[in-house]
C-alpha cells in the first residue's frame, strides 16, 4: 500500500503547478535572437506569448508548421510565438545560421526565434527557471516542442507537452481564452 501511495504522490506531484507569488513577470526576460537581435519580452507586454523549445531533428519537428500557422492566424490578435532552439535533447546540433536556414527553407518560419540555448539543467536560460519556480514541474521541458503559454498578465497560463500539437483544439481553446482576457 505504501508503494502505491508513493507512486501516486510522485505521479501527481510531477504535474503540480507552483503557487509562487510571481516576484517577476515574464516581461522581465530577454533572449538573444537567432540573428543577434535582442528579443525583449517587455516588447510583448499585454500579449499572449507561446514559448516553445524546438529542434530540427526531432520527431515533433513537423509542429513548426502548426506554430507558423498559429503565428500567422493570431499575430494580429496579440499573440506572439517564440521558438527557442536547444540541443538539450541531442536533436539540434546545428549552428544558429543552420537552424534559421532549416526553419525558413522547410517551414517558412518568420516568427521570432532565439539563439540556441539550454532550456534545462544548470545552464538553463533564466526564463525556464522562472517558469519552473512559478508554475511547477510541468513547466520543465521533458523533450523538444514543449510549450509554455504566458497570459497577458505576464504569468504562466499553462504548459503543454510535446505530444500536444499547436493545432489541437485544447491548445487553440486556451490561446483564444487568453487572448480575450
Amino acid at each position: 500500500m505504501k508503494k502505491v501511495l508513493i507512486i501516486f504522490l510522485i505521479m501527481f506531484g510531477f504535474f503540480s503547478k507552483g503557487n509562487s507569488a510571481y516576484d517577476k513577470l515574464a516581461y522581465e526576460f530577454k533572449f538573444n535572437g537567432i540573428e543577434g537581435k535582442l528579443i525583449n519580452l517587455k516588447d510583448y507586454e499585454n500579449n499572449v506569448i507561446v514559448v516553445v523549445n524546438v529542434a530540427s531533428r526531432c520527431g515533433f519537428t513537423n509542429q513548426y508548421e502548426d506554430l507558423q500557422s498559429l503565428w500567422s492566424n493570431y499575430k494580429d490578435k496579440n499573440l506572439v510565438v517564440i521558438g527557442v532552439p536547444t540541443n538539450n535533447f541531442k536533436q539540434e546540433p546545428g549552428s544558429n545560421k543552420e537552424i534559421k536556414d532549416f526553419c525558413e527553407t522547410n517551414f517558412n518560419i518568420n516568427f521570432p526565434m532565439t539563439e540556441k540555448i539550454d532550456v534545462i539543467g544548470k545552464n538553463a536560460h533564466p526564463f525556464f527557471n522562472w517558469a519552473k519556480e512559478n508554475h511547477g514541474k510541468s513547466a520543465i521541458p521533458k523533450w523538444n516542442f514543449h510549450k509554455i503559454i504566458i497570459g497577458k498578465d505576464g504569468k504562466v497560463a499553462d504548459t503543454f507537452t510535446s505530444i500536444t500539437k499547436p493545432s489541437s483544439q485544447r491548445f487553440i481553446n486556451l490561446i483564444e481564452k487568453e487572448i480575450k482576457n
